[in-house]
C-alpha cells in the first residue's frame, strides 16, 4: 500500500499565531517540499484572503507549471457562488480544496441553512469550478463532530456528492476531540460504506493525540494524510510529516513518495522563515533526538549498536551525537574523542571523565568543542595548549558613532594589533580579526548560528551563555562564558581559533 501526503503548512501552517510568510518565503518552501522532500501534494493558501496572498500563489503556480508540477498545488475555496472559483482561476491554480461543512450544526447555526441548501450550493460551485478546467476536492469541516452528533447527515452528504467527480473527500478533525477509538471507528465507518471514493484524513493535535488519531486512520486504511512542517497550525498545531513519514514506514511498512534524507533540511528552513523554534526533544528534528546522554547507552553502542532502533540519524539527514554532562561514562567521552582524532590512556581518560562530571553537576554545558581545553586544564598536555591568545582589546560605542574595536592577539609567538569599526562592537571585532588574517593569508569560518542564553531571575551580573555556530568545511559549535554577552561571544571566537589552529597542526603532521 502507498500513502500520499497532502502538506498544507502554506495554508494552515501559516495560521500558527505570530507567522506570516513573504512571498518569496512561501515559493522556496512550496519548491521545497515538492522537488526536495518529494510531497505528493501542497495547500498553500486560502482564497480571497489578500492581494498579497494572491501574488503568493501566482508566483508558485508560474513556477509549478515550468515544472509540469501544477496539479500538485491546492488552494482552499469557500461555498461563494463563483467567487472563490475565480480569484484561483485568475491566480493559475488548476485544484480547488472546496470548505464544506462536515456536521449538522454548522449548517444550521453557522449558515442557517438546511442540509438540502448546503448541498445545493456546493453543487453550484462544483460544477462551475469543472466547468473552468478546475479539478476539486472537498473539506467535510467539522467532520468529527459530525461522526460524533449526526452521523447521518456527513452519510447523506457524501452520498449526495459522491458522482460529482470529486477527486478527495478530505475528513478533518477541525477542533483536535478526537481519540483513536474514535478515529478508527468513524474512518473504518466511511471507507466501509464509500469503498470507491477517496478519502484524506486531516488531524489537529489539541489534546497531543494528533499522531495517535494518524495512526488509527492508518489502521482504518485510510490513504492519504494532511501534515504540516515542524506540526506548525493554528492553536496545537497539526500533525508533524516528520512523525507520520516514520510511522508509515517502520510501524506499517507502507510506500511514500517522501525523500527523508531531505526532511531535516526543510524542517530547519521552515524554522527560520517562520520563526517558531523547534523543541530540542522534538522527535526526529529536534536538535536532541539523536544525543546520547547516558554513558551506559553508549557503551552499548560500542557493543553491536545495542540502544540503537530503526530511526537512524542518517535517514533524516542527521547525526548521532554522544552528549558530555554529569551522565557521561567513558564511553560518551571516547566516541567524542575518536570524532576528534584524540587518544587518551586509562589514567588520562578517569581524570578528563571526573571533570566532565564536575562541570555537568555545576550545570555547565559541555560540548565537543569544549574537550581540548577540559583535557588542557586537566592534564596540562603541551599538545593542545593555546597557540592563539587574546593579549588586550578595547571595544568601544558612542551615540551617533559606530562601535570601534581595537585588538590584539598573538598567534604562535607573533603579535598582531588593528583597529576597525562595525555595526555592533563584536561585528567591529570580527572585522578587527578578518584584518589580521587576511595578512597572514587565511580565511575565517562563516558564523551562521549565534545563540546568547540568559539563566533567568533577571539579575544584571548573570553569566551569559554565547553559543556560535561556524561553518568551515564542516560545521562546529563553541562556547562562551562571562557576565558580558560580547565577551562571551569573543571567547567563543578564541577557541573557534585554537580548534582551526589544531586541526592545521595535525593535518600538517600528517
Amino acid at each position: 500500500m502507498k500513502i500520499a501526503i497532502m502538506d498544507t503548512t502554506l495554508r494552515d501552517g501559516e495560521q500558527t499565531s505570530g507567522v506570516s510568510f513573504t512571498d518569496e518565503e512561501k515559493l522556496s518552501i512550496a519548491q521545497l517540499l515538492l522537488e526536495e522532500l518529494k510531497v505528493d501534494r501542497i495547500e498553500v493558501a486560502s482564497a480571497r484572503v489578500s492581494e498579497g496572498e494572491f501574488d503568493a500563489v501566482k508566483n508558485i503556480t508560474a513556477w509549478a507549471k515550468t515544472r509540469r508540477l501544477l496539479d500538485k498545488v491546492e488552494v482552499l475555496g469557500f461555498v461563494d457562488d463563483n467567487v472563490s472559483v475565480d480569484w484561483i482561476i485568475d491566480a493559475g491554480a488548476k485544484v480547488l480544496n472546496l470548505l464544506t461543512k462536515g456536521s449538522l450544526r454548522h449548517v444550521q447555526e453557522q449558515l442557517r441553512k438546511t442540509p438540502e441548501q448546503h448541498i445545493g450550493d456546493i453543487k453550484k460551485v462544483v460544477a462551475y469550478a469543472k466547468s473552468k478546467g478546475l479539478n476539486v476536492n472537498i473539506y467535510l469541516e467539522d467532520w468529527s463532530n459530525g461522526m460524533r452528533n449526526s452521523p447521518e447527515y456527513v452519510f447523506n452528504m457524501i452520498s449526495a456528492l459522491k458522482d460529482e467527480k470529486i477527486d478527495h473527500f478530505m475528513l478533518p478533525d477541525t477542533l483536535g476531540i478526537l481519540n483513536p477509538d474514535e478515529t478508527y471507528k468513524f474512518c473504518k465507518t466511511i471507507l466501509d460504506k464509500y469503498p470507491t471514493l477517496n478519502f484524506d484524513f486531516h488531524a489537529h493535535n489539541d489534546y497531543d493525540l494528533g499522531m495517535a488519531d494518524v495512526f488509527a486512520a492508518l489502521k482504518a486504511g485510510i490513504s492519504c494524510i494532511h501534515t504540516t512542517v515542524n506540526g506548525m497550525g493554528e492553536r496545537a498545531g497539526n500533525v508533524p510529516i516528520s512523525s507520520v513519514i516514520a510511522v508509515v514506514k517502520d510501524h506499517f511498512g507502507y510506500e511514500m513518495a517522501v525523500d527523508e534524507t531531505r526532511l531535516n533540511l526543510v524542517s530547519k528552513m521552515v524554522e527560520t522563515f517562520s520563526g517558531m523554534r523547534i523543541p530540542h526533544n522534538k522527535p526526529l528534528i529536534g536538535e536532541s533526538v539523536f544525543t546520547q546522554t547516558s554513558g551506559v547507552h553508549a557503551d552499548g553502542d560500542n557493543k553491536n549498536n545495542l540502544y540503537y532502533n530503526d530511526l537512524l540519524p542518517e535517514r533524516f539527514g542527521r547525526k548521532r551525537v554522544y552528549a558530555l554532562g554529569k551522565l557521561s561514562g567513558k564511553a560518551n567521552i571516547q566516541k567524542n574523542l575518536e570524532e576528534m582524532g584524540i587518544a587518551l590512556d586509562i589514567k588520562s581518560m578517569k581524570k578528563v571523565t571526573q571533570r566532565i562530571i564536575e562541570l555537568g553537576d555545576k550545570k555547565e554545558t559541555v560540548t565537543p568543542e569544549d574537550l581540548p581545553y577540559i583535557i588542557s586544564d586537566v592534564l596540562r598536555s603541551k599538545e593542545i595548549d593555546e597557540k592563539i591568545k587574546i593579549m588586550n582589546f578595547s571595544l568601544s560605542t558612542a551615540n551617533g558613532l559606530k562601535p570601534v574595536a581595537t585588538l590584539k592577539i598573538k598567534i604562535k609567538d607573533k603579535v598582531y594589533e588593528e583597529t576597525s569599526v562595525g555595526d555592533g562592537q563584536y561585528d567591529a571585532f570580527m572585522k578587527a580579526l578578518r584584518k589580521i588574517y587576511s595578512k597572514l593569508d587565511q580565511s575565517l569560518p562563516r558564523l551562521i548560528d549565534y545563540v546568547v542564553s540568559i539563566p533567568p531571575g533577571g539579575k544584571t551580573d548573570a553569566l551569559v551563555q554565547t553559543i556560535i555556530t561556524w561553518k568551515l568545511n564542516r560545521e562546529f559549535k563553541t562556547r562562551g562564558l562571562d557576565s558580558d554577552q560580547t565577551v562571551a561571544a569573543i571567547k567563543a571566537t578564541i577557541k573557534m581559533l585554537n580548534i582551526l589552529e589544531d586541526s592545521a597542526l595535525k593535518q600538517h603532521s600528517v
